[in-house]
């Protein structure tokens, strides 16, 4: 068996470990549906139909658009007539763009702790270190098994949204308004990047740690300056352009060749049979 090979049967391996789990594939498709399809959709409809001077929660974000106006963040706001159309095209350009690196944040982090953690649970790691293929070639179809599905998840999720955006938006603005070049580059430049640094991440920790869900918890903190980076956009005080998102993914891509040479150095045939033990 070639590494071509061994890399296709690692890829495959893991996948059907992890369809066959209804505890790893579900939350994979639940968190995508919910953060990435639902509650934006709701949120766009409901600007776009409903008085919002009729919602008082609403005056934070009006305060917000007013804000980013003033200080020339997002000058396309100035030109638009009813508060529906600015908040609409802050919501649908700008608001959830964040969110959706949550999505392949979260399905690398399940599938890359499924990798090495699970195959210590199930007794298989062993048996996976003594074939006949060089630790490169375990760890390339380790980390695809990973990268792959992740962003195809991402992928998926941003074209439904990005169809139901364009029905909601076109009736208001009489275009297609959805993607703008801060999607474009989030989706083929940074959820790329992004999936490829957490794998790396979790890989190393997934290698290091006994279980699954020792490695998913602390995978899971990833999430954190995510968080911190959605409440910059919703309160206009960190807006996120293209430069910005450029200058992300590079960071990230830096990030994945750091973490690459440790997962190299750190991660030998015999250190990991020895975390069996």
């Amino acid at each position: 068996m070639n590494n071509r090979q061994a890399i296709r049967a690692l890829i495959r391996k893991d996948i059907r470990s992890v369809t066959s789990s209804v505890q790893l594939w579900l939350p994979m498709l639940i968190v995508p549906l919910i953060i990435g399809i639902i509650v934006p959709s709701a949120m766009l409809w409901v600007a776009s139909r409903v008085d919002l001077h009729s919602i008082s929660n609403l005056n934070v974000v009006l305060d917000t658009l007013d804000k980013l106006i003033q200080s020339g963040q997002l000058p396309s706001l100035a030109a638009m007539t009813t508060d529906n159309q600015r908040i609409v095209y802050f919501l649908g350009l700008y608001m959830f763009a964040p969110l959706f690196l949550i999505i392949p944040v979260m399905a690398s982090s399940i599938l890359t702790a499924n990798s090495f953690a699970g195959e210590k649970e199930r007794k298989t790691l062993e048996g996976l270190l003594f074939t006949p293929m060089s630790m490169s070639t375990l760890f390339r179809g380790k980390v695809l098994a990973a990268f792959i599905p992740s962003v195809l998840l991402s992928w998926v999720t941003f074209i439904i949204y990005g169809v139901i955006a364009n029905i909601l938006m076109y009736p208001i603005f009489g275009t297609l308004m959805f993607p703008n070049w801060n999607w474009i580059i989030l989706i083929l430049w940074v959820v790329p990047t992004c999936s490829l640094a957490v794998i790396l991440l979790n890989v190393l920790i997934s290698a290091k740690v006994r279980g699954f869900q020792e490695a998913y918890q602390l995978g899971g903190l990833v999430v954190l300056p995510l968080i911190a980076l959605i409440a910059g956009q919703a309160t206009g005080m960190l807006m996120i352009g293209p430069w910005m998102l450029l200058g992300t993914g590079a960071v990230m891509l830096l990030t994945s060749f750091i973490l690459l040479r440790l997962v190299t150095m750190w991660n030998r045939r015999q250190q990991l049979a020895e975390s069996q033990i």
